[in-house]
């Protein structure tokens, strides 16, 4: 048995608000790999806009260099011609502090399989523009955790406020309450992606 398909049976087992969702959605689309720069540069890109919009700048970054850009490749250009992209000033100051982390070796991308979670988040939120939720998006769609719980996520509050029938949005701490309640652990990823399936709901930044 697959280790997706033991945390959607377990999941079922153990949350009947999710139970229904879990049958009705098959298995949830959490394919790990290892392209970890090219993830963090995109993520960075894709902030606050939507799936189009962001397709349409990373085509458009990428056709800078004819192919997608090493870290040193990044740096030979000047903000203003990755800004001819579509990038906003702020995104081309966050990727270029990525390119000098990894380049300068501050930031061992080829070392964070063996870190834990929580050492995943401190070591990548250390570089200019990534944040908690964009950590729990890497963490969860490239590098395949199965046991994030993205608090700070409004689809994830939203899903929750109505699965659970809540009168409010709720906070994160009442977002952790309920998978502690629900026996979500150690499959926090899985039972997240089922409330946005729920919802026909799509990660939403709020950092």
């Amino acid at each position: 048995m697959s280790s997706l398909q033991a945390a959607a049976d377990y999941i079922a087992r153990t949350d009947p608000v999710l139970s229904p969702v879990v049958v009705s959605s098959g298995l949830p689309e959490l394919v790990a790999h290892t392209n970890y720069y090219q993830e963090l540069v995109e993520s960075i890109i894709g902030q606050q806009l939507s799936v189009k919009a962001a397709r349409t700048i990373r085509t458009r970054f990428v056709n800078l260099f004819d192919q997608f850009p090493s870290p040193e490749q990044i740096l030979t250009r000047d903000s203003e011609e990755l800004r001819s992209a579509g990038l906003s000033r702020p995104k081309v100051s966050y990727i270029q502090d990525l390119a000098k982390h990894v380049i300068d070796g501050t930031l061992r991308l080829d070392q964070l399989d063996a870190l834990s979670n929580d050492e995943i988040v401190t070591t990548l939120t250390a570089v200019k523009g990534i944040g908690e939720w964009t950590v729990h998006m890497f963490l969860m769609f490239c590098m395949g955790r199965l046991d994030i719980l993205p608090i700070g996520d409004l689809g994830i509050r939203s899903g929750v406020q109505k699965l659970y029938q809540l009168d409010h949005l709720p906070i994160p701490a009442e977002v952790t309450d309920i998978a502690l309640k629900n026996n979500w652990h150690p499959y926090e990823s899985v039972a997240s992606w089922y409330i946005w399936k729920a919802l026909d709901n799509k990660p939403a930044i709020l950092e």
